[in-house]
C-alpha cells in the first residue's frame, strides 16, 4: 500500500488534524542507514512528525527541516520534508544501541539523551522562520508537543509510531497530529482528553489493521476529509550538487586534495548515494575557482 498523509477537521469544526501511514518510507530509510531498532524508532518518529508538518506549508516549494542534538549515543537526527508529500532523514550514529526499557520498550529517550530540537520552514521569505526547544521527553511526539505550544503557539496533540520487527524490519509506522481550533468548544477538549487517556499506540491499532482515519475517528468522531496525499523517501541530491559542495571548500584544499588523492568519494548523507570525482574532474572544478 501506498504511503499517505491525510488532513481534515472534525465535523463540528473542533479541531484540525493530519494522519499519516508511512511504513514503507521509514523502511526504506532505515534500510539505507542499516539502523538499530532504537535508532529506527528515534528516526521514523522524527520523520513521520516532519512529513506532517511538511503537508502544513502552503506551498510545494517550502520546506521544513527538524534538527535534534543531543548527547545521547545517536548524537543528532536530520530530517527535512516539502510541502508534496517528499521526506527524507539520517541519524548522526545509525549504528547506536542502548539496552531497552524494563518493560521491554526501546528506549528511545535514552539514545537522543538531553538535546535540543531547531525546526526551520523555508516559506520563500528573505529569512526561514525558525523555532528552537529544549526537548522535554526525548521521545518525539511528546517534544513535537512542546514544540508546536510554545513556538508556535498552537495547542496539538502529536502521536507517533514505530513498530521494529523482531528482523528488524519496520513493521508499523504512523503517526497523527490533532490541533485547537480557535472556536473550539471546551467540552469537545474534555472529550478528546479523555480518550487519549486509554489511547494504546497507533502501531498497535495499525497492526489490527485499522487505518488512519478510522483511528483519527475514535478519537474525533465523524470527519471531514480535506486531502489525501501520497508520500514517499525522495532525495533531491546529484552530482551536480556535490560538485557545488567540492567548490565551497576552496581552492587550498581542493589542490591539497589533486595532490595526496587519486579520486574523491563523496557520500550523501540522506540516502547513501556515493559520487566519484577523479583528479581530473576536481582539476577542472579549481580551474573554475
Amino acid at each position: 500500500m501506498q504511503d499517505y498523509i491525510v488532513r481534515g477537521t472534525d465535523k463540528e469544526g473542533n479541531f484540525r488534524f493530519f494522519g499519516a501511514n508511512a511504513k514503507n518510507t521509514i523502511s526504506m530509510a532505515c534500510t539505507k542507514h542499516h539502523t538499530t531498532p532504537v535508532v529506527s524508532a528515534a528516526l521514523g518518529r522524527t520523520m513521520i512528525g516532519a512529513a506532517m508538518m511538511g503537508c502544513m506549508l502552503k506551498g510545494d516549494r517550502d520546506r521544513v527541516s527538524v534538527m535534534i542534538r543531543g548527547d545521547g549515543p545517536i548524537g543528532g537526527i536530520v530530517v527535512e520534508a516539502d510541502g508534496t508529500g517528499n521526506f527524507k532523514g539520517y541519524a548522526y550514529n545509525p549504528e547506536a544501541d542502548i539496552p531497552n526499557k524494563p518493560d521491554g520498550k526501546l528506549d528511545v529517550s535514552g539514545v537522543i539523551g538531553n538535546a535540543v530540537m531547531t525546526v526551520m520552514k523555508d516559506m520563500g521569505l528573505k529569512e526561514p522562520y525558525s523555532g528552537q526547544i529544549a526537548m522535554l521527553s526525548g521521545e518525539i511526539a511528546e517534544d513535537f508537543t512542546y514544540y508546536f505550544a510554545t513556538s508556535e503557539q498552537t495547542n496539538s496533540v502529536v502521536i507517533l509510531g514505530v513498530l521494529v520487527d523482531r528482523d528488524y524490519s519496520i513493521k508499523q509506522a504512523g503517526g497523527i497530529i490533532i490541533q485547537v481550533l480557535p472556536n473550539a468548544a471546551d467540552e469537545a477538549i474534555t472529550n478528546l482528553e479523555n480518550k487519549l487517556k486509554g489511547f494504546t499506540s497507533i502501531t498497535k491499532l495499525l497492526d489490527e489493521n485499522k487505518t488512519v482515519e478510522e483511528i483519527i475517528e475514535s478519537l474525533l468522531g465523524p470527519i471531514d476529509m480535506m486531502e489525501k496525499t501520497k508520500v514517499g523517501f525522495k532525495c533531491d541530491c546529484s552530482k551536480y550538487r556535490m560538485e557545488r559542495g567540492l567548490i565551497s571548500i576552496g581552492r587550498a584544499e581542493l589542490e591539497e586534495i589533486i595532490n595526496e588523492e587519486e579520486n574523491v568519494e563523496l557520500v550523501c548523507h540522506f540516502c547513501n548515494t556515493k559520487y566519484d570525482f577523479s583528479k581530473d574532474e576536481i582539476e577542472k572544478i579549481v580551474k573554475t575557482l
